[in-house]
């Protein structure tokens, strides 16, 4: 047997050593690895076929297609060339305006063809159509508002009178008086009960906003399409300050109201359980100068935050996720800061494709990850409080009041 010299190490002890240092590595990368996949089991999990129908089946825009007495839009026949332009926009690839809304009547119906459109004035800004006219040709007609290129970059034509598109300021704030029906379309006849004639009933005691009144009907945004109220199920009705100025005390400055699904199955009880997660989260004040970040402020999105999973929509497809429907949250948010001049936007993507189907194409704002966040910053000289408030019953609203210090 040899004996080693001092400071020196036998090879045997050697190769152990190197063994076990690669056994240590692969083991803390297994771990690393096994980590990894575990946390992103907790944010994801396959739907099965009954759940990847049910939420495909939210995303139908064909739903918001009904019959029967409802908001009268402009048509094309109430504008001409000389009609005055309300934003300046570039269409997002090379889009055709259309005659009717409709694209499946082929090219019959093509006003200005894909090759020749590029820059339009719009002229109305509907749930779904733009009115628009071609600024090559003053040709008018309809384009759908997802083939705009992003809202950022669409200019008003009056920026001190006119609101940044995607922009609709609601008039009145209320409260349901008794079971109040969010009817589809304005029939007296119909609509008093659970007739089909609903998009939902909301709870006695819930509080939300109204765009404006119509024929003696409140009508509200009911995600794209109109909802009517009757006035006598509303109680508590109250003014929104048209201005950054409060019309009376504790007066909101702006406000939103969002709708969701009411569907009685867990994946959607889930979702509207995390809806009142992620609003008590940012019912909160922020101060002037204050960055709002809703990643930092509803996230982690995981069960330790008080989450379930549910349907989350990335990149225009639904999967499970810890934490669906916090961005209905932060969407309801963003068409409420959007009222407010003073808030600057630092950072805001819609979802993929058509958008987020609760809201008007490309009114949403997607959270979770760094890519996908809301981020605002208050440039008032005065702090804001955000109060988000849903009853579980198909309503999310919004309101932002100045705060006196």
């Amino acid at each position: 047997m040899t004996v080693p010299m001092k400071g020196e190490v036998p090879m045997k002890r050697i190769v152990c050593l190197l063994l076990s240092l690669v056994l240590l590595c692969s083991a803390v990368s297994f771990a690393s690895a096994a980590g990894k996949k575990q946390a992103a089991e907790d944010e994801v999990e396959e739907l099965t076929q009954e759940e990847e129908n049910e939420l495909l089946e939210e995303e139908d825009d064909s739903i918001f297609n009904v019959t029967g007495k409802v908001y009268p839009e402009p048509t094309l026949k109430d504008f001409d060339k000389n009609s005055p332009a309300i934003y300046t926009a570039k269409l997002r690839g090379k889009y055709s305006i259309w005659a009717e809304m409709n694209t499946d009547q082929g090219t019959k119906r093509i006003v200005a063809s894909n090759g020749n459109t590029r820059n339009v004035d719009i002229l109305y800004v509907g749930l779904q159509w733009l009115i628009v006219r071609n600024q090559k040709d003053n040709k008018i007609g309809y384009i759908k508002r997802e083939w705009l290129t992003k809202v950022e970059d669409v200019i008003p034509v009056d920026p001190v009178n006119t609101p940044p598109m995607n922009c609709q300021k609601h008039a009145y704030t209320a409260v349901t008086a008794t079971a109040c029906h969010v009817r589809k379309t304005m029939d007296p006849s119909r609509g008093e009960g659970d007739d089909g004639n609903n998009w939902v009933i909301l709870k006695p005691g819930t509080k939300i906003t109204i765009w404006q009144f119509y024929e003696g009907w409140a009508m509200v945004n009911y995600m794209r399409a109109y909802g009517y109220i009757d006035p006598n199920e509303l109680t508590d009705l109250m003014p929104v300050s048209p201005t950054d100025e409060e019309l009376y005390p504790d007066c909101p400055i702006a406000a939103y109201t969002s709708y969701y699904s009411m569907k009685d199955t867990e994946m959607n009880h889930n979702r509207i359980h995390n809806i009142r997660v992620g609003s008590n989260y940012i019912s909160i004040t922020v101060q002037p100068g204050e960055e709002f970040n809703a990643n930092k402020i509803m996230g982690n999105y995981n069960a330790s935050r008080g989450y379930l999973p549910a349907g989350v929509l990335i990149d225009g497809t639904t999967v499970a996720g810890y934490g669906g429907g916090t961005c209905q949250v932060g969407s309801t948010l963003y068409n409420v800061i959007r009222q407010l001049p003073k808030v600057e936007i630092l950072q805001r993507r819609p979802h993929g494709g058509n958008g987020a189907s609760y809201l008007p194409i490309h009114c949403d704002a997607a959270v979770g990850n760094p890519e996908l966040n809301l981020r605002w910053v208050n440039r008032y000289d005065f702090p804001l409080r955000i109060e988000a408030l849903t009853n579980d019953d198909g309503a999310l609203s919004i309101r932002i009041y100045k705060v006196h210090e």
